[in-house]
């Protein structure tokens, strides 16, 4: 088969529905998933993660006020630090199922199911998530985002990949320049074909009933920021 052929495909797969495939990193020992976890850093880092997340929270938080933001999958804690950069009387809490991936995150750290939070509720102002939602069904994400409202006081904020050909191509074109991880171009493309368009995101919000749900998509990051309010009690 042609890579000209293999590409239409791809393309195609892209512009249709969300296809969830396994992913391996959730799946290796400490010492092997530290250098994809890196290279997530990393893409955050210089391709789009961290610029996304300070469009996401222009205007939704206060500049100087303290607040409390729970990360759930937070792996290496990369984005609550850059919280922490901007907002330094923020109060982060990192939770991440596998409590090896939580190693190098600074702070309070949880090891804990994110559809079972072992938190009060409303014990948040804000909980956040990035490159998470993708790993689960449209089902498994709306049971997600009702777990996520309980916890939360104000709203939940949402970073996640747009599913878009050239995010789907990116990391397995530029591995040999770059030096992703085998693991990460793995990874890569299979959660982009996972991902998302907006209007998708902001239907999944709206299902669990969080209020005014609000996605956009932000280039050339290809990531989607989403923010839904949660009803008041």
């Amino acid at each position: 088969m042609s890579i000209e052929r293999i590409r239409i495909q791809d393309v195609i797969r892209c512009l249709r529905g969300r296809v969830i495939r396994p992913e391996i990193l959730d799946t290796l020992p400490p010492g092997d998933a530290r250098a994809s976890l890196a290279d997530l850093t990393r893409l955050n880092r210089r391709w789009g993660g961290y610029s996304t997340l300070q469009r996401l929270l222009n205007g939704m938080v206060p500049a100087s006020e303290p607040f409390s933001v729970l990360d759930v999958g937070a792996a290496s804690g990369d984005m609550g630090d850059r919280i922490r950069e901007r907002y330094p009387s923020a109060r982060l809490t990192s939770l991440d199922r596998i409590p090896s991936h939580l190693e190098r995150a600074k702070g309070r750290r949880v090891a804990g199911d994110a559809f079972a939070l072992p938190f009060p509720h409303r014990s948040f102002d804000f909980v956040f998530c990035s490159l998470f939602l993708h790993h689960f069904s449209d089902e498994q994400i709306v049971l997600l985002f009702r777990e996520f409202a309980a916890i939360a006081r104000r709203a939940v904020l949402v970073i996640d990949l747009v599913r878009h050909p050239v995010a789907y191509y990116f990391v397995p074109f530029t591995r040999r320049i770059l030096g992703w991880d085998q693991v990460t171009a793995h990874d890569a493309p299979a959660s982009v074909e996972a991902a998302f368009r907006p209007r998708e995101l902001e239907a999944l919000a709206t299902r669990a009933g969080l209020r005014n749900a609000q996605a956009r998509a932000f280039y050339p990051a290809f990531r989607i920021g989403l923010t839904a309010e949660v009803a008041r009690p």
